[in-house]
Order: structure tokens, then C-alpha cells, then sequence
């Protein structure tokens, strides 16, 4: 009966060594969540509030000079004025240049020789011509520069063709602006056309411009009545607010560069 026990403690202890001999099963570990992000602090959210959205121009509509049904239509971008002034100049210019060779080619024309020189610093187209001797070829010669810009002036204004170029412009500024000062400040200079004139001829100074200013004067109407050459002398000034909600318009007074359009 003992041994029957011994037998059986000895089979009970052999058969638990062996269970804790066997390793468990390992469990597969659960898939780690990732960490929770931390919720976004909208109080530190930079804002924009309406002048710094206006500075930036978030919520701005594009600037149209469209009419209410027509749509948006975009602003043309304005030229600089630097754009326009070389052949602006160009044109004043080359309307000076038929002025004063004009003057050598009636020189020539008469059988003398022009010269240039200067009178008080001011460069100056002499013709070669004794006044005294042969005052018809005189008249000629100093008549011929204010005649040619005037004719050409009437040819822009006469001959079909695409008006209101700057270039263009800048030959009917030259053409008036040179009338304008032989007819004025220049009348009387003892080296000037106008003066000249007057000595070789019968007319006075002021029968003379009696001649060339009602022309210079119809061409400035003429310009100014032609919408090619708009805003040519003067234009419409920029709204100024005044009181009580109110806007004053000026006038801006000068020569336009651009041109027209």
C-alpha cells in the first residue's frame, strides 16, 4: 500500500516537472495605437482682421473700368511717360530741323552761302546775304523756316493717314511752339526771322505776325477738335473730395505725351 502511494507521489511529480519544462505560448501583441495628437489651439491662430486683408488683398475684387452688366474687363496697364518722351522729343525735334533747313536751302537756292555762327552764345544760320543789297533774297531766306513748319503742320493735319502718333505730336508741338516764339518774345531779336522780314518788306513785325498767327491759331482749333489728338493742350484733373461729400474737377494745361486712346 505504501509502495502504491510512493509510486503515484512519484508519477504526480514527473508529470508537473515536465508541464513546467514546456514553454508557453508567446501571444502576439496587439498593434500599438498611434499617440493622440494634441488638439490645435485656434486661439494662437494668427487672423487676419479687415485693414491687414485689405493690405494683402485677400477679399479685394479686381479693379475694372467696366460698366454694371458689361463684366470684368481688366485695367490696361498705364505706360510711363519716359516711354513716350523719346519720340515725343524726336518729333519736336525733327520739326526744328526742317525749320532751319529750310533756311539753308533758300540760302543755296538764291546763289549764297549760309554759315553758322553764334550770337550771344545762341547758335545761328547765317544766309550769306547782304540785306541792304539784295533784300528779296533776304525775305526768302528768312521767310522759309516758319513757312515750311506751318506747311508741314498742314500736312498732318491735311493728309489722310493714321493720326495721333506721339512722334507725331512731338512735330506739331515743335511746328506751334516755334511760331509761337518768333511771334512773341522773339519778334524783335535783330537776328530773328520775324525781324528780318519786316526790314526786307513793307510789313511791320506785328503785319507779320498778322500772317503766321490766325494760321497757328486755326491749327491749335483744328487740334483740338480732332479726337486723335485729344487731351493734345489740356485734360480733365483727378477728382478732389471737398466738403460735404462733394468733388471738385480741375483741368490739367500742358502738351500730352502719350497718345491718344
Amino acid at each position: 500500500m505504501r509502495r502504491a502511494v510512493a509510486i503515484a507521489a512519484i508519477v504526480t511529480l514527473a508529470a508537473a516537472s515536465a508541464r513546467a519544462q514546456t514553454p508557453a505560448p508567446t501571444p502576439t501583441p496587439a498593434p500599438e495605437s498611434p499617440p493622440d495628437r494634441p488638439a490645435r489651439d485656434t486661439s494662437r491662430t494668427p487672423t487676419l482682421d479687415s485693414a491687414g486683408a485689405a493690405r494683402a488683398g485677400i477679399g479685394r475684387a479686381p479693379r475694372s473700368d467696366s460698366t454694371p452688366g458689361t463684366g470684368v474687363q481688366a485695367v490696361p496697364v498705364r505706360q510711363s511717360h519716359a516711354l513716350h518722351l523719346i519720340p515725343f522729343i524726336g518729333g519736336a525735334v525733327t520739326s526744328i530741323l526742317a525749320h532751319e533747313s529750310a533756311h539753308i536751302l533758300a540760302s543755296y537756292a538764291v546763289g549764297a552761302h549760309p554759315t553758322i555762327g553764334f550770337d550771344h552764345g545762341r547758335p545761328v544760320i547765317y544766309s550769306g546775304i547782304d540785306a541792304d543789297t539784295d533784300p528779296e533774297k533776304q525775305f526768302i531766306f528768312s521767310s522759309a523756316g516758319l513757312t515750311v513748319q506751318t506747311l508741314l503742320d498742314e500736312a498732318i493735319l491735311d493728309v489722310p493717314h493714321r493720326r495721333g502718333s506721339v512722334f507725331e505730336r512731338g512735330i506739331l508741338a515743335g511746328g506751334l511752339g516755334t511760331t509761337l516764339f518768333y511771334l512773341t518774345v522773339g519778334r524783335e531779336s535783330h537776328v530773328g526771322d520775324v525781324y528780318y522780314m519786316a526790314r526786307c518788306s513793307s510789313l511791320s513785325t506785328w503785319g507779320v505776325t498778322a500772317i503766321y498767327g490766325p494760321i497757328a491759331a486755326l491749327q491749335v482749333v483744328r487740334i483740338g477738335f480732332n479726337g486723335a489728338y485729344a487731351h493734345f493742350f489740356a485734360q480733365p484733373g483727378v477728382p478732389v473730395a471737398v466738403a460735404h461729400g462733394q468733388q471738385r474737377v480741375g483741368t490739367r494745361i500742358g502738351v500730352k505725351i502719350a497718345p491718344a486712346g
